[in-house]
């Protein structure tokens, strides 16, 4: 993440308004899945009634098509399960996971730590569950984090890509004698943020010819990027206009932007261990690459998100 204050996925921008406007919509009018189990008010009075598992999402879509992928995965052992979609924020599921309205919801591992321990800076995904777990509720448990990360990275457009022969297993380093060449383009606080421009600095040796303020990996940016405008962006891993721009994601060794895997967080009581393990069967296959792939049919393809879900886990042995 760009920030150690816990910045709330439920407000980012996503490639098209429509789907902003669908999110909007489906929190207000209920799911926006087609799934009869889904409820149709997410809020409503209930939760784990002890013989069924509520998998819950915040208010994007991302988080939507992981608590599809997690529900799905659970009835196919059998586990009954229904829906509490589209929640809100951060601030409003922790409290249901809390007092058992929700059994199991997708966190990223980097913002929830944030959220419970602003000042935490772990060095691995291990120490970061490991603070995670330190700061939880007694009643909450996180599973195990899947390899696929959703968070800020230096990316690069095609065109700068080819110019400088950048792929995708080059390293933010290499920017280092090409940089005062380029113009960079993020949210506007990128500039003073250790994991913006500071620390690009310092822990890259990068300066940029000049920075460009746009938005916090919105469609400003996504269109800066795409017409040279700027050559180099922070866009979030898994943001469909990087496979369809075929933009480059530069890799980040020294872990800059931290940590923002994918994870479980579940409430204790509510899940049995073939829910359990089942879940963690879910972190095993999931990687950032699969996820990219899943949201661009999401969010660009239009499909169903419940739809996407079950057939990536019937392609990966798991529907």
């Amino acid at each position: 993440m760009t920030s150690n204050a816990p910045r709330s996925r439920s407000i980012r921008s996503y490639p098209a308004a429509a789907v902003a406007l669908a999110a909007t919509t489906a929190l207000l009018a209920g799911c926006g899945s087609s799934d009869g189990n889904k409820s149709s008010d997410p809020l409503q009075d209930g939760g784990s009634d002890g013989k069924s598992v509520v998998v819950g999402s915040n208010n994007f879509v991302e988080s939507t098509l992981l608590a599809d992928i997690y529900g799905e995965a659970l009835k196919a052992k059998g586990v009954k399960v229904t829906y509490k979609p589209n929640i809100g924020s951060r601030e409003t599921t922790y409290g249901l996971l809390k007092n058992g309205s929700i059994t199991v919801l997708p966190e990223y591992n980097g913002a929830l730590l944030a959220y419970l321990d602003p000042k935490a800076a772990p060095k691995t995904v291990e120490a970061t569950t490991a603070a995670i777990e330190a700061k939880l509720d007694s009643k909450l448990t996180l599973l195990d984090p899947a390899a696929a990360q959703d968070k800020d990275s230096v990316t690069v457009n095609k065109a700068t890509a080819d110019k400088y022969k950048l792929t995708s297993q080059s390293s933010i380093a290499d920017l280092k004698d090409i940089a005062k060449e380029l113009t960079i383009g993020a949210s506007p606080e990128f500039q003073t943020r250790q994991q913006g421009l500071v620390g690009l600095k310092s822990v890259y040796g990068l300066e940029f010819e000049s920075f460009k303020a746009l938005d916090a990996g919105g469609p400003l940016t996504q269109a800066a990027l795409k017409k040279n405008t700027v050559q180099v962006a922070d866009l979030f891993t898994t943001d469909p206009s990087i496979v369809k721009e075929k933009h480059v994601v530069l890799q980040d060794p020294k872990n800059l932007f931290g940590f923002e895997n994918v994870q479980p967080l579940v409430y204790k009581s509510g899940l049995s261990s073939a829910g359990t393990a089942a879940l963690n069967a879910v972190s095993a296959k999931l990687d950032t690459k699969a996820l990219l792939e899943l949201d661009l049919q999401v969010q660009l393809d239009n499909k169903d998100p419940l739809d996407v879900a079950k057939a990536w886990l019937k392609s990966v042995g798991l529907g």
